[in-house]
């Protein structure tokens, strides 16, 4: 009788931790591997970036029409493990000695960042727009989620300096950028880093996935997460709990604007009071009460381009 219960608890064990294991390599494929359609929960509307906006559009059109009709040059990197990854690069035509560097959100590119890319033209940067890895013509056959790509961004930052002459650096990522460029401030920047912008930034890998799969799948994290995180560790090279946010921002020692939708539900809001509340420096929270997900500069242009660019000025006279 024992040796008939063991025998099925031996088995029940089995299939459940094949089963764990099977979950964990189809959540890993949905959110992790490169290249993958993936549906993401935003509260009233599904599909990314498919929200309505508010507001007069023409801005925002002449931008990017301003963007596509702009001569790019094409920079290539080697990183730490040897990806080959490509950004655009924006020469400012003042021969500027400043540079805004964009990082780009979930499964985007470089060029999603055009509209910025004028705005930080126009107060006299010269721009760089890499695509993350796993991301556009960059290399990687996985989603680093800000943690790995803020060594990337990291080494982006040595090429300008080095190579084109900056002596003035701001970082504004958007989304999955935003956590990008929030894990970044947690490393030794160099001094010419001046400030960073991240507008719609989640707190940590885990957490953000958390939250989308309880919405999407009705799923709680635990345990399939912490299988997920198992397996992108031995695929991919880091634990879901590693990219964190919040414990970067504890480390920021450079001036810090935080942006978030009052109404995101793709990235909740709280997430963004929760970096802000860590975070260490010169720091300031603006949250827009009926946006969603990365919706400011499309809502609010024009306040948008008064207190970003009167951050960007105060970050590089301090």
């Amino acid at each position: 009788m024992k040796k008939t219960l063991l025998i099925t608890a031996s088995s029940v064990i089995v299939v459940l931790l094949v089963g764990l294991l099977f979950a964990g390599n189809y959540f890993y494929g949905k959110g992790i591997k490169r290249g993958t359609d993936v549906e993401l929960h935003r509260g009233s509307t599904e599909e990314v970036n498919t929200s309505p906006v508010s507001g007069n559009k023409q801005p925002l059109n002449k931008a990017k029409n301003w963007y596509e009709n702009q001569d790019k040059q094409t920079l290539t990197l080697t990183s730490f493990d040897d990806l080959t990854l490509q950004a655009k690069y924006i020469k400012n035509e003042k021969a500027s000695d400043k540079t805004a560097i964009l990082a780009h959100g979930f499964r985007k590119t470089g060029d999603a960042m055009g509209d910025l890319a004028k705005f930080y033209y126009d107060k006299g940067f010269s721009i760089l727009l890499p695509d993350a890895r796993g991301h556009g013509d960059s290399d990687g056959d996985y989603i680093g989620y800000g943690w790995h790509d803020r060594l990337d961004y990291i080494d982006w930052i040595d090429r300008m300096i080095t190579e084109y002459n900056t002596d003035d650096i701001i970082l504004h990522g958007n989304s999955m950028g935003a956590a990008t460029v929030l894990m970044a401030s947690g490393e030794e920047l160099p001094d010419e880093v001046k400030g960073i912008v991240a507008d719609s930034g989640y707190t940590t890998v885990k957490a953000e996935l958390a939250h989308q799969l309880n919405h999407l799948y009705s799923l709680p994290s635990f345990p399939l997460l912490d299988v997920t995180s198992l397996i992108t560790n031995v695929r991919a090279g880091y634990m879901l709990g590693e990219g964190s946010a919040v414990e970067q921002v504890k480390q920021n020692t450079r001036p810090l604007m935080i942006i978030h939708g009052g109404s995101d539900e793709l990235v909740p809001t709280d997430m963004a009071k929760e970096i802000y509340d860590a975070a260490s420096g010169d720091k300031s929270l603006w949250i827009i009460p009926d946006a969603e997900h990365k919706e400011a500069f499309d809502m609010k242009t024009k306040l948008f381009k008064k207190r970003v660019g009167a951050f960007v000025d105060r970050a590089l006279n301090k």
